[in-house]
Parts: C-alpha cells; sequence; structure tokens
C-alpha cells in the first residue's frame, strides 16, 4: 500500500536535506541567542525601591541592595519578604524574557523541557 502525501510533503532526499539545514540553522541560532540571553543583566526592586536584586540571565544572583532605613531589627520579617518578592520577580523576568527570546526563533515549534 502506498501512502498519499500532501503536495510538499515527502519529497525525496532534497526536501529532506532542505529541512535539515533549516533545523541545524534554527539549532545554531538558539545557541547564539541562550549565549547572549545568559550574559544579559537584570535590575529589579522592590519594596518601592528599597530593595535592588541585580540577577544575570542564568538566574545567578550577582547582588542585592537594601536601604537603610528599610532594615527595622524588630521587624526582620517584612524585610525577608521583600528579598523573596525581589528575588522571584528577578527570576519571572528572565524566564519570561528567555521565552519570549526563543519564541521568535522557534515561532510554533515546541522544545519540551528545554526552557
Amino acid at each position: 500500500m502506498k501512502a498519499n502525501l500532501p503536495k510538499g510533503m515527502g519529497g525525496g532526499p532534497q526536501n529532506m536535506n532542505a529541512m535539515l539545514r533549516q533545523a541545524q540553522k534554527m539549532q545554531e541560532d538558539m545557541a547564539a541567542l541562550q549565549e547572549d540571553l545568559d550574559a544579559r543583566e537584570y535590575d529589579i526592586s522592590a519594596g518601592g525601591g528599597m530593595v535592588a536584586v541585580k540577577i544575570n540571565g542564568k538566574k545567578e544572583v550577582l547582588s542585592i541592595e537594601i536601604q537603610p532605613e528599610i532594615v527595622d531589627p524588630d521587624d526582620i520579617e517584612t524585610l525577608q519578604d521583600i528579598l523573596v518578592a525581589a528575588v522571584n520577580e528577578a527570576i519571572k523576568r528572565v524566564e519570561d524574557t528567555n521565552s519570549e527570546e526563543m519564541g521568535k526563533i522557534t515561532g510554533s515549534v515546541g522544545f519540551p523541557g528545554m526552557f
């Protein structure tokens, strides 16, 4: 039994080679973009600017700056909450940026587990 493929599907080795070249180009573009994304740095603030977090594209916290007026020895919980919020926002910003930028290359092609 012979399968009837829609026009443009199959097409022999030339079509397969073109698809392989296209996939290889996409892979190279994604690798270059990932390198760029990893090198980026993001500055995020929380608590009305009282806490600033700098993070890179690898989700590594580079620095945390805390304004002295937010440090209250009787209310450490508030400072902890602000720090957690700032770090979580920083991670979210990196993930959102990475997804958006990679989506420009991959279009609707999904790569489960890649990000």
